[in-house]
């Protein structure tokens, strides 16, 4: 158990906030591995930790340095550090793609999995690629092509979801108990909890924020009516996320990003595109705003640990059998 070659998943979070979550759902916490050689080249801070049958080690991108090529760096230092990593997992917040009338009504506080759909593999870069007739997007082919111990772990999941509910809300609650502080807000610094249906509020693309750090301002009749829920508890949505370096904060080049790319995609975020071609990643986000001018940073804890509480239901479906067949993400390596 203290050996270094008995961790096979690496999990890589991108803000503080995210690294908190994710560590704050470990079932154990452990001391570095003393057979552990971090190569001289690599910049990463780890946390080493248990859930269920696996043993994990968590990294994040060095503070205020985000986006793609920071990802890569990260991924890249950890596989050289830890060469026997099968899979990654790429856990954090996104701006969610609500569109209410076509069924897909994503709210703050809900999860998002990459799937693979068609020829995509679950992930797209939204800003690399080429123009092509009819103001359509050439995307880079496929990225993201998920190993089977992932794949089978999805179905398993999604299958069980179908009978029972998700886990999800007693982990949160788990994460509660153990880290009280967790739960509370400090000042303008929201806890890791449910924000509130009151400050969920989706907004037609034509409306933009008024000012200020909450909506208060912004015009009601704006706001897109939606169904009201009866349960706090996230709902999960699968499909292909979309990824670039760009910050997506406002509605219309939001949706005009979406009509290049032809593609159903379900959020916006700053990494996956950075590491999925050179790591076996699956991309899971918790959604903490709409990726439009209302975007705040009141959600990002919440959604951090919805994150990461999916995340830790999920890997409870990881065969351990089948991940230490699976190889290594070295040898699967793409340049």
């Amino acid at each position: 158990m203290n050996s270094v070659d008995s961790y096979y998943i690496g999990w890589i979070a991108a803000l503080p906030i995210e690294r908190a979550a994710a560590t704050a759902v470990l079932d154990q916490r452990h001391e570095e591995p003393k057979d552990f050689k971090q190569h001289p080249t690599d910049p990463n801070s780890y946390t080493w930790g248990q859930i269920g049958k696996h043993n994990i080690v968590i990294a994040s991108l060095p503070s205020g340095i985000y986006g793609t090529i920071s990802a890569a760096a990260t991924a890249t230092s950890l596989l050289t550090s830890l060469p026997q990593i099968r899979i990654g997992l790429l856990v954090g917040i996104a701006g969610g793609i609500a569109r209410p009338h076509k069924a897909q009504d994503i709210r703050l506080g809900d999860v998002v999995v990459s799937q693979p759909k068609g020829e995509s593999g679950g992930v797209i870069q939204y800003d690399l690629g080429k123009a092509k007739a009819g103001g359509k997007w050439e995307l880079r082919d496929s990225l993201n092509r998920l190993p089977p111990v992932l794949l089978q772990a999805l179905s398993s999941l999604q299958e069980e979801h179908e009978v029972s509910p998700s886990k999800i809300p007693d982990i949160l609650h788990d994460m509660w108990r153990a880290y009280p502080q967790m739960a509370e807000s400090k000042g303008y610094n929201p806890g890791y909890v449910h924000q509130g249906f009151e400050n969920d509020r989706l907004f037609k693309p034509a409306h933009n924020h008024i000012g200020g750090g909450t909506c208060t301002e912004c015009d009601p009749s704006w706001e897109i009516e939606r169904e009201p829920r009866n349960s706090t508890n996230p709902k999960i949505h699968y499909g292909v996320i979309a990824s670039g370096n760009t910050l997506v904060k406002d509605a219309i080049s939001r949706d005009l990003i979406l009509e290049a790319t032809g593609e159903e995609c379900v959020c916006f975020e700053m990494e996956a595109a950075g590491i999925v071609d050179i790591f076996p990643c699956l991309v899971i986000r918790g959604i903490c705003d709409y990726a439009d001018s209302h975007k705040n940073d009141r959600w990002q804890r919440y959604a951090s640990a919805t994150a990461a509480a999916y995340t830790k239901e999920f890997l409870n479906w990881v065969l351990v059998t089948q991940l230490r067949d699976t190889p290594r993400a070295l040898d699967v390596l793409q340049i």
